[in-house]
């Protein structure tokens, strides 16, 4: 399978970008990116030179990838959400050193103008809502919302809320795939991994 770019979209020299993969219009992709298999770039997509992206990943409209984010397979990017990589940014301060890595796991959802404040990890399909802003790390499956975020629910891979209490010892079943997902303290896991 061929990739497709689109003719005013910029894939710079060295960029590796895996097969099935689509490109579209105004993107850029820098020549150190190293994309996988099947991802798609919506219109106006930057992505830098230090970024690592896993196969079937949808980067909608407006996102930009800085340098130190790692994007696993199968994670979703919603419109206009933004990812950082300097904490304490100043215009006349040189800070390239001081990038800090952003890590989002397979499956993981990060809603339409969410923000991600570099340095953390989004675990396994965690959900991030719509403009929420991220400044920790969030448990795997975990639904965080709000400004900063916080955890108020848990997600099936499926994509639905599960319910279950935020800690303890309860088990729940996706209405939808039948999976089951067992709580153990503060951690969910699908009971194929637990």
């Amino acid at each position: 399978m061929a990739i497709t770019v689109h003719p005013s979209a910029i894939v710079d020299d060295g960029a590796q970008i895996g097969d099935g993969s689509r490109v579209w219009h105004f993107s850029h992709i820098c020549g150190g990116a190293r994309i996988g298999e099947r991802c798609s770039f919506g219109q106006n997509v930057f992505v830098g030179n230090d970024v690592k992206i896993g196969n079937n990943v949808k980067v909608q409209n407006n996102v930009s990838i800085y340098d130190a984010v790692r994007i696993e397979d199968d994670v979703f990017c919603g419109p206009s959400m933004v990812f950082t990589n300097v904490y304490n940014p100043r215009a006349a301060i040189a800070r390239k050193d001081e990038y800090r890595k952003t890590v989002v796991r397979k499956g993981a959802t990060l809603g339409a103008n969410s923000t991600i404040v570099c340095g953390v990890t989004i675990g396994e399909f965690a959900f991030v809502g719509a403009g929420a802003v991220i400044n920790k790390d969030v448990p795997a499956y975990a639904l965080m919302v709000g400004v900063p975020a916080r955890q108020v629910g848990w997600m099936s891979e499926f994509g639905e809320q599960l319910e279950l209490p935020l800690e303890g010892d309860a088990e729940a079943r996706c209405v939808h795939s039948g999976a089951r997902y067992v709580l153990r303290g503060k951690h969910l896991q699908n009971e194929r991994v637990a």
